[in-house]
């Protein structure tokens, strides 16, 4: 199945960082996120990636210029203010009547068989993986007295679950794409519409949004058990390039 990954957000929150690298390119483990990304969805069998890009496209385009993969990669600029939403829908010419899609700075250890399977066991058009909420606190313990009890070392928050990415969409979605921010007006939307569903994962997230966190990712990656440290990539003559501003509406329907 097709993956969209959104790659164009200027991460401000990774600052100076992205100043020079938009942040699916900061290194970890040897490799650009966006990489480690596609490796963990290649490793399960899905190999056709669509890179939605924008701030400092020219990083990424020069990177996979000069790397041979045995993936089918197409790449869109899908302009350096777009939203989240917009990254998706500028990609739509593109995809087949189903396709999946994620953020360019989180890796997930979700089967996605099962997210898969999931998602075509109900009749909405599209379902995202949620996650329990990772508190970034330590939390204190107490008994009804308020005498301390123990202390957990950020413990995750089982009653709190959180849109982790990793969506599995229906093309039909896009008669029913209202907004820029996938966030905040899309997925608002399709719920109101009972069209939105989530897979509810219990293992390993953990998204890149700071130095600490790539400190963190690193030494999480280097074991190898959330995404296999074999090569997923051999050869690739390049990509295919795409500019949305450029497509005509009779191509991109």
């Amino acid at each position: 199945m097709q993956v969209v990954i959104l790659a164009g957000g200027k991460g401000t929150r990774a600052y100076p960082f992205t100043e020079y690298l938009p942040k699916p390119m900061m290194p970890v483990g040897g490799r650009p996120m966006i990489v480690q990304i596609m490796q963990l969805f290649a490793a399960q069998g899905h190999r056709e990636f669509v890179l939605s890009l924008g701030h400092r496209k020219e990083v990424i385009l020069d990177y996979f210029a000069h790397k041979s993969y045995d993936l089918d990669i197409k790449i869109v600029d899908t302009g350096p203010e777009t939203d989240t939403a917009g990254r998706i829908y500028h990609c739509r010419h593109l995809l087949r009547d189903q396709f999946m899609a994620t953020y360019g700075d989180g890796i997930c250890d979700v089967p996605v068989d099962k997210l898969i399977e999931f998602h075509n066991a109900h009749d909405g058009l599209a379902t995202l993986t949620s996650v329990p909420l990772q508190s970034q606190y330590g939390t204190v313990e107490f008994s009804e007295t308020n005498q301390v009890t123990g202390f957990r070392e950020k413990p995750r928050l089982e009653s709190h679950w959180i849109n982790a990415g990793f969506f599995v969409m229906d093309k039909e979605v896009f008669n029913h794409w209202e907004g820029d921010n996938l966030e905040r007006e899309v997925y608002p939307k399709l719920l109101k519409k009972h069209m939105l569903y989530t897979y509810r994962h219990n293992g390993f997230f953990k998204s890149m949004d700071t130095y600490k966190d790539q400190q963190e990712m690193e030494e999480i990656l280097s074991d190898g058990s959330i995404i296999p440290v074999n090569e997923c990539a051999k050869s690739l003559d390049g990509f295919e390039y795409f500019d949305y501003r450029d497509l005509s509406e009779s191509t991109s329907s």
